[in-house]
């Protein structure tokens, strides 16, 4: 098993990141992100299910995933994959679509991966510059190149201000989770909102979010927790703030769903300079 590797780089022209996973062979569950994820293999194959589509992702192809757009991966074959990604908040995306388009909505890309696309090297090339740290203003030309072509072929221009559009007959109960995912959480609670059954409920969540509500809760609070290490609050006090049962219920999930340990992960943000962070390669 080859070690995992991961690198962050954050570039302060463009406000957005670059990640870079070498080595992760470990199959994802159903999740989400609160941001923009535009990716791309160098290396491997993966099978991925995004939004209820499966698809094969192969060198060349361009991953695009909309914030809370529910997927889940694993690996194809014996390679090593080599992963790479741009990561875009939805506020650092409204900036961009205003400056592309003069309008001020969030985009909602209809496409979760483009086979074999031509902006294929030029999301590579960017990706190259954000981690070698370039300073020239080519790369800002490139990227609103890109985000500014992407919009145009991929996204609904029709979306309006609010975002995207949502099934909402289960929208109260993602709301009361995301409110109160420090606090303990009943199935009876959620149920109840919706006046269904426990299974009634559980079925149709999952149906209709593509994700179970244990899972869409448990991820919102990775989410939660992935902001408290970035700051350097250790494990057991972002599993506790975050409402996790305890520490190895924590260290379990994040493993499962991040790749990697609550603590390595912290540590790419501590042991790094502002540009750029690795992941150790053994936990401690």
């Amino acid at each position: 098993m080859p070690n995992e590797i991961r690198t962050v780089c954050y570039d302060t022209d463009l406000q957005i990141e670059a990640y870079r996973f070498e080595g992760i062979m470990q199959k994802f569950p159903n999740h989400f992100h609160d941001y923009y994820v535009i990716g791309f293999i160098e290396e491997g194959q993966r099978y991925l299910q995004c939004n209820h589509q499966d698809y094969i992702i192969h060198p060349g192809d361009i991953l695009i995933f909309n914030p809370r757009d529910i997927h889940s991966c694993e690996q194809m074959d014996e390679k090593v994959l080599d992963y790479r990604c741009i990561n875009i908040q939805p506020d650092r995306m409204r900036q961009v679509v205003f400056e592309v388009t003069g309008r001020n909505y969030l985009p909602d890309f209809m496409h979760n991966v483009i086979c074999r696309s031509e902006l294929a090297s030029s999301l590579q090339e960017l990706h190259h510059m954000i981690c070698e740290e370039e300073t020239d203003f080519v790369k800002e030309e490139l990227f609103f190149f890109l985000i500014g072509q992407l919009i145009q072929e991929y996204s609904d221009t029709s979306t309006e201000e609010t975002g995207r559009e949502r099934d909402s007959e289960f929208q109260a109960v993602c709301d009361y989770m995301e409110t109160n995912y420090s606090q303990k959480i009943t199935l009876d609670e959620l149920s109840g909102m919706v006046g269904l059954s426990k299974y009634h409920f559980l079925r149709s969540f999952t149906r209709q979010r593509g994700i179970s509500p244990y899972n869409y809760l448990e991820t919102i609070r990775i989410g939660r927790a992935k902001k408290l290490l970035e700051q350097g609050i250790a494990p057991v006090d972002a599993a506790h703030q975050t409402g996790f049962s305890d520490q190895s219920h924590f260290t379990n999930f994040f493993k499962r769903f991040i790749g990697l340990t609550p603590r390595q992960y912290m540590r790419i943000f501590l042991h790094a300079n502002p540009m750029e962070r690795s992941a150790p390669k053994e936990d401690v």
